[in-house]
Order: structure tokens, then sequence, then C-alpha cells
């Protein structure tokens, strides 16, 4: 029997048809996740990129000093280091979901961001002769928010921020929605520390589930967010005059319905 051969343009049409019904599926299966699976999510990104954030925070001399060469701070490294911490936050492993969740992807998305960032900031990391190189946990964190914010096709959003006062990257200043909960949550006496706020929210006009958690000044933020207040830091930057343990900022996430 001879066999009917098939078009480009229906062997395109099938192309199409699967992806469609891909891309269908990814949407329904988002759409259909609960509030509480949501926040299961939303608290999974932010309690990593924080400790991913922290590794960099620790190593601020390492990385500016001047006299070495090789940091170690490969994106293995600090992937690795990075999962050490989030183990010693949480009391459990980093650990994939399920293949196909979307928390897998949501997890997947972050740490390759992390892994693209540290990858492109070898030769800036490792460059000796050179004292400051401006890779400050702030542009850290910027960075890898933008990798993860491309990475997840419009799903998810992650964002740095602080109090307006405290902003020094006009991008990471606070939206209406994250500058309420600052200033009306956060900052109210008796707020419980680390307690993340959490409400269905629009985010860029559309429909999400908003989370927001607190983020306070450790010992390594001083060096630039501390006291003297006005004095200037080693960014050119001024200092905030902020103490240890006070609010300093905040990782925001949505995750869109």
């Amino acid at each position: 029997m001879k066999q009917t051969e098939k078009s480009p343009r229906y062997c395109f049409g099938i192309f199409m048809n699967v992806v469609l019904i891909l891309l269908l599926s990814a949407g329904n299966a988002l759409a259909a996740m609960s509030a509480d699976e949501k926040k299961d999510v939303e608290l999974e990104l932010a309690k990593f990129f924080r400790a991913a954030r922290g590794v960099i925070a620790k190593n601020q001399a390492l990385i500016n000093d001047a006299g070495k060469g090789d940091k170690g701070l490969s994106a293995d490294a600090v992937l690795a280091a990075a999962k050490a911490a989030y183990k010693e936050a949480a009391g459990s492993e980093f650990t994939l979901a399920a293949k196909g969740a979307f928390k897998e992807e949501a997890q997947t998305a972050l740490v390759n961001s992390v892994k693209e960032v540290m990858d492109h900031a070898q030769p800036l990391i490792n460059e000796s002769g050179k004292g400051f190189k401006g890779f400050i946990p702030a542009v850290f964190g910027k960075q890898v928010a933008d990798a993860f914010n491309k990475a997840i096709n419009g799903k998810a959003h992650i964002k740095l921020t602080a109090p307006k006062d405290y902003v020094r990257n006009r991008a990471n200043r606070p939206d209406e929605w994250e500058n309420n909960v600052i200033e009306n949550q956060f900052k109210k006496a008796g707020y419980e520390k680390d307690k993340p706020f959490i409400e269905a929210a629009a985010h860029n006009g559309k429909p999400a589930l908003r989370l927001l958690i607190p983020e306070y000044y450790a010992q390594a933020c001083l060096a630039c967010h501390g006291e003297p207040k006005g004095e200037k830091d080693i960014t050119g930057g001024a200092k905030e005059g902020g103490k240890l343990g006070d609010l300093g900022g905040a990782i925001s996430i949505a995750i869109y319905d």
C-alpha cells in the first residue's frame, strides 16, 4: 500500500496543536492550584532566595579581596552553600517537587537563575588587583529575580523591595500593595518577626496570590546600611543608620491565577 505523504503545512499544524495543548495544560494546572498550594510554593521560593543572598552577604570580604584571584565561589559552590543555609533555616533539605508540578518548575527556575548569575559573575568576582567589585547582595538579588521572572514565563514574579526611604535602586521601589503592607503591617508594634503577609491581590494588573516576607538587618548588612546615618558606604551610597534586627527590606512574590 502506498504511504500518503503529509504536506509541510499539515505537519506544522500538528506541531502547533501539540504546543497549544501543552500551554493550555500548564495554564490549567496553575489555575487549579489552591491558595495553600501557591502559598507553599511562595514560601519555598522565598526561603531559597533568602539563603542564596545570604551566601553572597557573608562572602563580601572574600569577593572584594584584591589579593586573591579565584574566590572559590563558583555557581555550584554558591548553590551548595545556599542549600546548606536553607536546611539550617527550614529544618529540612531543599528537594525538588515532582516533575511536572508547578512547584518543581518554579524551584528549577530559581536554582537555574542563581547558576546563571554566578556563572556570569565569575570574571568580575575573581578579578585580582581589584577591591570592591559592586557584587553586593542587592545586586545579586536583583539579577537573580530578573532571570527568574524571565524564565518562569509570566506565571510568577519575584522582587526585592524595602521601605521607601531605604530603596536605592528605583526598580525596587515598593508598589502600592507592598508599601501598604510594609507601613501598616511590618512596622506595626507587635507584628510577629519573620511572619509573611499573604493576600489575594492584583499584581501588574493580573489577579494573584501575593506574599511579602520581611527582611531584617543582619550583621553583614550593617557595613552598608548601619551607622552613622548619612555616612558614605563602600558603594558610595548613604548609610541608613540601621541597627541589627531592624526592618530593612522585604521579598515580594506573586503567583498569578
